[in-house]
């Protein structure tokens, strides 16, 4: 697929997603924008009860593959930007964190996502947190303007990560620091898989290799990378998700190589440094 290709259809498919809520990239989803399913699928990936009451109603859209606001040991007064915020969940977290003081820019390419996201903040009267249209690959943010970096299961879905992990060296004060948490693999997808559209909007045939993912963000300039936590990405869990269900009916892929594919791909908990010039 064409990088352009690829921008298009993941912004048609997650407009979907927020028009009609749900999942299709979480460990257990199902699209059908039920509360309870994207509250379970958080919780499985690290969030909080408590994290779950205070942000807004449909702000959680059961998205994500971690929790990288409770890694990224945010600091009042802190500036935060959040790559690809959709209806704006760890925006809204990063805000109690940062305080009155501090700033949460959430940015998303899609303008039904970013709609969504500034009604949540409206209704709830977040004041510490905006919304921009744009993209990842060439962030609507100024030069060594944030404290932190932040991202949820996203630069994955990029097809230019070099220039995603550049934009966010660009933007990061030095000293700054990125918290990612994202899909990767252990090894190579099968052909029919790493072609499937649908498993690119699912979070699968986009992600690279887990050694590649991590040169990237040193080759950007990071230094101190380093992941935090892996776990295993259970593809076989998805057994209601359309995206798996047109894999394996349209595609014809066997149980075997639904299986083969679950060892393969893994969340990770990223972090890095951008040099402060002090040493």
């Amino acid at each position: 697929m064409e990088k352009r290709n690829v921008k298009e259809i993941v912004k048609e498919g997650y407009a979907k997603i927020a028009v009609k809520g749900g999942s299709c990239c979480g460990p257990a989803s199902s699209c059908c924008g039920s509360v309870d399913l994207a509250e379970d699928i958080s919780k499985k990936i690290g969030y909080s009860d408590e994290e779950l009451k205070i942000v807004p109603e449909g702000s959680n859209l059961g998205l994500g593959c971690g929790n990288p606001v409770a890694l990224a040991s945010l600091r009042e007064g802190e500036i935060v930007l959040d790559l690809g915020s959709g209806a704006g969940f760890d925006c809204f977290l990063a805000s109690s964190k940062v305080g009155e003081k501090g700033k949460v820019i959430g940015v998303d390419m899609t303008p039904e996502m970013i709609k969504k996201a500034r009604e949540n903040a409206r209704k709830d009267g977040y004041k510490n947190v905006e919304f921009r249209l744009g993209e990842i690959e060439n962030l609507p943010v100024s030069d060594n303007s944030v404290d932190v970096v932040i991202s949820n299961c996203v630069i994955n879905l990029s097809p230019d990560k070099d220039k995603t992990f550049q934009e966010a060296f660009r933007v990061l004060k030095p000293g700054g620091r990125i918290m990612i948490s994202d899909i990767v693999l252990l090894k190579e997808l099968p052909k029919s898989i790493k072609e499937s559209i649908d498993a690119y909007i699912g979070c699968i045939s986009g992600a690279i290799l887990k050694d590649e993912y991590l040169e990237k963000i040193k080759k950007a300039g990071f230094e101190e990378v380093e992941v935090i936590d892996e776990t295993l990405f259970p593809v076989e869990l998805m057994a209601n998700d359309p995206t798996v269900n047109k894999i394996i009916e349209k595609l014809g892929v066997l149980a075997d190589e639904v299986k083969e594919v679950s060892n393969a791909i893994i969340s990770i908990k990223v972090r890095g440094i951008k040099p402060d010039g002090k040493c």
